[in-house]
């Protein structure tokens, strides 16, 4: 059997070289304000990959998407174990682009803070008199730089996106950077709407999209898992106030209350955590997570 060694290592996914495709594996790893946390969240990973597969299968009429398959079966016999199982995607290989693509459709974290300062969200002005959590009149696109792991990405504004995909790509950089903000306030309305249906507020949200070989956009890594979006419950959902939510913002709001945290969460915080991640999927899907 051939044994697989990771070509890359994110904070929490570790990528494998399968030839024509690569096997991108969530891990159990957790991380936030961009350091890996000492814990594992158990089945973590699994939730990921399988969000990610339910909301690739949902949009592949708005964006193409990277994944090939999730079924270890079709993957080497290396893989082929409890170790990879559910956690695992095949996926076409892509030239990755270098903007983290962020849609805001309610006003919270860092956007609520630079609208309390000065009426803007990364430069954009937005209407006078909002309060915290209020849904926006329109989604807004806020892109990102994307830094390297210990680093932090840095906001910058469409025009400056336009100028890091026109240096990569001259000649291409505004037409990739109106069509990734296309496709990314597309795909937030699209899903934003379903899960409310679903009795979930998608308050945000991150997609990051690549190149194929014949130069077509397509979304790839993960998509609206709890690690890459804000899901808030639309039961008792109250403008004005903070929001409890379904994703890692539990565990965001632990460490900044514990500054003397040693990147080390207690045990309840770990079961809350994975407990919030599994009723998402639960709800979202309609399917009993396995």
């Amino acid at each position: 059997m051939q044994e697989f060694k990771p070509v890359k290592e994110g904070k929490v996914r570790e990528i494998y070289d399968n030839g024509d495709n690569m096997i991108i594996v969530a891990t159990d790893r957790i991380s936030a304000f961009d350091d890996i946390l000492k814990n594992k969240i158990t089945d973590k990973g699994a939730v990921l990959t399988q969000m990610s597969k339910f909301w690739f299968d949902y949009t592949k009429d708005v964006v193409p998407n990277h994944m090939v398959s999730t079924d270890v079966k079709d993957m080497p016999e290396f893989f082929q174990n409890d170790k990879f199982a559910g956690r695992s995607m095949m996926c076409k290989k892509l030239e990755m682009l270098p903007i983290e693509c962020i849609v805001r459709g309610y006003i919270t974290g860092s956007g609520w803070a630079s609208y309390k300062e000065n009426g803007t969200v990364c430069g954009i002005k937005l209407p006078e008199g909002l309060v915290e959590s209020d849904k926006l009149p329109e989604p807004i696109y806020t892109p990102s730089t994307k830094a390297e792991i210990g680093l932090h990405d840095e906001n910058i504004s469409f025009e400056q996106s336009v100028e890091v995909l026109e240096k990569a790509y001259p000649g291409k950089g505004a037409e990739y950077a109106e069509k990734i903000k296309d496709c990314t306030i597309a795909l937030y309305k699209k899903c934003a709407e379903y899960a409310l249906s679903k009795g979930i507020i998608i308050a945000d949200t991150k997609f990051e999209f690549g190149l194929d070989e014949n130069g077509n956009v397509v979304i790839g890594d993960e998509m609206l898992t709890p690690d890459s979006s804000r899901f808030w419950p639309l039961e008792g959902y109250k403008p004005g106030q903070g929001q409890p939510s379904f994703d890692k913002q539990y565990v965001r709001d632990w460490l900044k209350a514990n500054p003397d945290n040693d990147l080390l969460l207690p045990d309840e915080v770990v079961e809350k955590t994975v407990a919030k991640y599994k009723e998402a999927y639960e709800l979202l899907t309609g399917e009993k997570f396995a």
